[in-house]
């Protein structure tokens, strides 16, 4: 039997943010038995933790959804990096399998670097994602942001809409939606709110009706950002609020470094609460 801990993160109250399940000792598992566990907890994301392959790393990982591996995501990343640092400020790093990931805590909050710069990717039909997301055309799109696809390890299509109503009333769209995910299946709808923005990240075809908070998608929204010509030269720094249409809410710190033009570094940040630890039983290998 192996030992996991699950986490609410992106909160500092139990019950709240997102919840990760981080199982220990995972170096004789194999990728399949990872997902068998994965798809047992039925959590967003399940991270394993094993044995570094360089000494100087703290800890090598795997994350997965119920449904699939991923390279990168941001919620295990912060769950698992505050679990291993027990409650210590320092630095620590992550062998990911989008890269090393390297990760700050300073008095109970965790920041990693996003170990891929974000890419824009193609722009996508302000119709067809009305559609997908069961809204009118003119729900679609606020000032200078329009919807694109982009990546930073995984890959999201990022829906400006008008309001927090709009965002309120969004919800994957049976067909239109399926039409509207078929090279990527991930949604991040967002929308200004205070000094930041609010948002929603959908993903049913990964087994992730909503998320309640998603932290590769916050570190991949610089790109769309920039697109939109709201990030000055320099430092900028943003709160992503999510979850809060079901009832989980969620903080996440964004920082951005612009040079020229161009992305040259993104960070995410954000806390975790502990809320059960147990034993589970070790799947039988396919």
């Amino acid at each position: 039997m192996l030992d996991f801990f699950v986490y609410d993160v992106f909160t500092d109250c139990a019950f709240s943010g997102n919840p990760l399940a981080i199982v220990m000792g995972a170096d004789d598992l194999s990728g399949a038995q990872m997902q068998t566990i994965a798809r047992q907890f039925n959590l967003s994301e399940t991270i394993f933790v094993m044995r570094a392959a360089d000494p100087v790393n703290r800890a090598r990982v795997r994350i997965f959804l119920p449904l699939a591996e991923i390279p990168f995501a941001g919620h295990p990343t912060v769950g698992c990096a505050l679990h291993l640092s027990d409650g210590q400020d320092g630095h620590l790093v992550l062998e990911e399998e989008a890269g090393l990931v390297p990760v700050t805590i300073a008095e109970g909050l965790a920041e990693f670097r996003a170990p891929v710069l974000p890419e824009l990717g193609a722009p996508v039909d302000p119709a067809a994602v009305a559609a997908g997301l069961g809204l009118a055309p003119d729900q679609v799109g606020f000032g200078t942001h329009r919807p694109f696809m982009a990546q930073a390890g995984p890959g999201f299509i990022f829906a400006p809409l008008r309001d927090l109503a709009a965002l309120a009333q969004a919800r994957p769209a049976g067909v239109a939606f399926e039409a509207l995910t078929l090279d990527i299946p991930k949604v991040y709808a967002y929308t200004p709110e205070d000094q930041g923005f609010r948002a929603r990240m959908f993903a049913p075809a990964n087994g992730i009706p909503e998320d309640p908070a998603t932290g590769s998608a916050s570190a991949t929204l610089a790109a769309p950002l920039l697109a939109a010509g709201v990030l000055p030269e320099g430092e900028t720094r943003l709160e992503l609020r999510q979850g809060v249409e079901m009832g989980r809410p969620s903080r996440i710190g964004l920082r951005v470094t612009v040079s020229e033009g161009r992305l040259t570094a993104v960070y995410v940040s954000g806390r975790a609460v502990r809320v059960a630890e147990g034993r589970i039983t070790i799947p039988e290998a396919e």
